[in-house]
């Protein structure tokens, strides 16, 4: 299967114009390698880092040329494009060594195994559904039932265990034990849906990067908030499409190790 071969195949499945209105889905840097057979990185976010780690292993010899991404590399209008700058060392190092870089962003939010419903197949979500439908049973978020019903305490440790965040926040006042039958998930910024997710019967909200007031909204609103970070809550579904485009057909697909998570608690001690 061939770059371009990938990408019509991809975009039959989660179509870019599925986009929102401020999102970049799509080719970010095509450096003229549509032709080629598709060798595949697949990482959350598309930095420096990701691109070393693609040149070195075509240096050791697996000839990398898609870095595809769920983040956009290229967000608002550029205005300059130069050395030493984070984008424009992207863009001259993809031409040169010949990588492409592609990002699949709310359009893979949106199917089945994207982004919120693999947060929801891991944490055995049943009936699971999505929190706010765009068309056709797709849709933001998923929620569904845990069967059997666990507690909070055992929740807050299934999600540890399962996506290993460095750090959990979660909704203070709320009882440990109290069980626990109807989880909503959102990988990735979630915040925006506290309102849509209460409406749904969930009494806990899986999801990240949610502020001091958004923990209070969602305390008014009955709903057990927790943030597991971005990256815990997103980097499942790019495994997940890593093996996917295996299976496809692609000759070679891996996740990228040198992903980056940019946010962490420190630790005194």
């Amino acid at each position: 299967m061939n770059v371009c071969e990938l990408i019509e195949w991809f975009e039959g499945w989660a179509n870019p114009a599925w986009q929102e209105k401020w999102d970049n889905c799509g080719w970010q840097i095509e450096p003229g390698i549509l032709d080629q057979p598709a060798q595949v990185l697949v990482c959350l976010t598309p930095t420096l880092a990701v691109m070393a780690e693609a040149i070195a292993l075509q240096q050791q010899g697996t000839p990398v040329n898609l870095i595809f991404a769920h983040h956009p590399l290229i967000f608002g209008p550029l205005k300059s494009v130069q050395k030493g700058d984070a984008i424009g060392d992207m863009v001259r190092l993809s031409i040169t060594h010949q990588i492409g870089v592609y990002s699949a962003h709310t359009n893979f939010d949106q199917v089945m195994d994207g982004t919120a419903d693999v947060l929801s197949q891991l944490l055995e979500l049943q009936n699971a559904e999505p929190v706010e439908p765009t068309q056709d049973g797709l849709g933001y978020g998923r929620v569904g039932t845990l069967q059997p019903a666990l507690t909070l305490q055992q929740l807050l440790s299934k999600i540890q265990s399962t996506l290993q965040p460095a750090d959990l926040l979660v909704s203070p006042m709320a009882d440990r034990q109290q069980t626990i039958e109807r989880v909503a998930v959102l990988g990735g910024s979630g915040a925006s849906y506290i309102s849509a997710v209460s409406q749904t019967g969930a009494q806990a909200y899986l999801t990240s990067d949610c502020k001091f007031h958004q923990f209070q909204e969602s305390r008014d609103r009955n709903l057990i908030l927790i943030d597991a970070g971005h990256y815990a809550t997103e980097r499942p579904a790019c495994e997940r499409l890593s093996q996917k485009f295996l299976d496809q057909g692609v000759d070679w697909s891996q996740l990228s190790q040198a992903d980056e998570d940019f946010r962490r608690f420190w630790a005194a001690r």
